[in-house]
This record gives structure tokens, C-alpha cells and sequence, in this order.
């Protein structure tokens, strides 16, 4: 199992995420393509930064809302969501052409990536649109207790998937994420991120918020970078996998 981090999510002057210090420690970086995200700077330092530490690219497409960071729904048409993807995709193809490196996969980002995982019509948009894409790039969505829908549909369009479990969010009964607005949706102490880490790469299940045990089989396990506990998460959680 492998891991992999949401990166290059800074704005200018602005800094988002601890990049550098975390980028050796993973496997795999979802890089802003300017949308929730980033500037052309900060995707060519973040890519060259990742190229530099051997890491596989991914590229990051969410909603055009840099106010929000990307987390405000928002209601596109099935053509303007497959645009938008294809350009912010686009870009990061172009910088990482520039550094001799490719775009490997495409993972959406914060609102973008819930309303694929409960709107068909936009998962089909992303399919769509990574379905356009000049290599045969895998989607990245969440792992789910019943995943063979999503597969169904991907496996018409020849779009390959790869399956993310996140170790450092609260899962509801349902296998979904517990909305970030409502108390203990996110886990702020190693002990609880370490722990359902464990447990999706030993077992392959989660705990959800009520006591339920909800098995998922994931091919990587997300953390977010923007977090203090960046860098202790990602070096213990390597540690665990070392020894699975």
C-alpha cells in the first residue's frame, strides 16, 4: 500500500502545508493545479521537488473557488466539469513535461472529489474527462465498502481506478467521510491517525464514528499536508507498512 498527500497548495505569499519535509517520506503527490490552489510557481517548485525525491505525480483538479479552497460545492454542467478538469490537468502536464516527468494519475480535490463519490453524473464527468487524457491515467477515488458501480462504469470507458482510504478523517456508517464541519470529523492527535492506519493496512476495515466495522480494500492511504501532524503521521504510518 501506498501513500499519498494532497501538495503544492500554497497561493503566492501565501503558504499552505509542510511540502519539503514531508515529499521524502511519501509515495505519491496530488499536486494543485491552480484551481482550490496553487500558482504556476509554486506547481514548478512543487513538481520539481517531487522529482527530486522520486515521487509519483498526480495531478489535483478541484473546483475554480481559491476563496473557499475548494471545499463550496458548486454546479457545473457535464461539459464544463469535464473542461475544467482537462485544463487544470492541462497545466500540470505542461510544467512536468518541462521537468521530464509525467502526470501519473488524476485525484480530485475536497468538494470536487465528495460529490463524484455520491453523483454518478459527476463521476462520469471525471471519467470522462481522464478518459480524454493522451496516456491511460488512473482516477483516483475513495475506497468503499461496495465499489463495483464506480468500477462498472470506469471499466466501460477503459479508465483504470486506484482506491484511497484517508487515516486521518472519521468515516461515517455509510463508508463516507463525516462532513468537516461536525465535531471529531477530523483526528487532530497521532495516536487516532496511527491507529486507523493500522487497521486499514492490516485488516482492510475502518471504524466508524458509532462503533461499526466497515471492510475496504484501498491501494493507498491519504494524508493531508496541511495538518501539524504531517510529518510524524507519514514517518509512523511508513513504519507500519515497513513491518506489515
Amino acid at each position: 500500500m501506498k501513500l499519498n498527500c494532497d501538495m503544492g497548495e500554497s497561493f503566492g505569499s501565501w503558504k499552505m502545508g509542510r511540502d519539503a519535509e514531508v515529499m521524502p517520506h511519501v509515495d505519491m503527490a496530488n499536486i494543485a493545479c491552480g484551481f482550490h490552489a496553487s500558482d504556476p510557481q509554486t506547481m514548478q517548485q512543487t513538481v520539481a521537488l517531487a522529482v527530486a525525491n522520486n515521487v509519483t505525480i498526480g495531478a489535483h483538479p478541484g473546483y475554480p473557488d481559491l476563496l473557499g479552497f475548494g471545499r463550496k460545492e458548486m454546479k457545473f454542467s457535464f461539459d464544463e466539469l469535464v473542461n475544467i478538469v482537462l485544463y487544470q490537468v492541462g497545466a500540470l502536464q505542461a510544467i512536468c513535461a518541462a521537468n521530464n516527468t509525467q502526470v501519473s494519475y488524476v485525484k480530485p480535490h475536497g468538494a470536487l472529489y465528495n460529490v463524484m463519490m455520491c453523483d454518478l453524473d459527476v463521476f462520469n464527468a471525471m471519467i470522462k474527462a481522464v478518459s480524454l487524457l493522451e496516456s491511460d491515467i488512473p482516477l483516483m477515488i475513495m475506497a468503499t465498502a461496495n465499489h463495483q458501480e464506480y468500477s462498472d462504469i470506469a471499466n466501460t470507458a477503459n479508465v483504470s481506478l486506484l482506491f484511497e482510504a484517508f487515516c486521518d478523517r472519521a468515516y461515517t456508517d455509510e463508508g463516507s467521510l463525516q462532513p468537516r464541519q461536525m465535531e471529531g470529523a477530523v483526528y487532530h492527535d497521532l495516536d487516532s491517525i496511527v491507529k486507523q492506519a493500522t487497521q486499514m493496512i492490516q485488516d482492510n476495515s475502518v471504524t466508524t464514528c458509532s462503533g461499526r466495522t466497515l471492510t475496504i480494500k484501498a491501494d493507498t492511504i491519504c494524508i493531508h499536508g496541511d495538518g501539524d501532524l504531517a510529518l510524524p503521521s507519514v514517518q509512523t504510518i511508513k513504519n507500519v507498512l515497513a513491518a506489515s
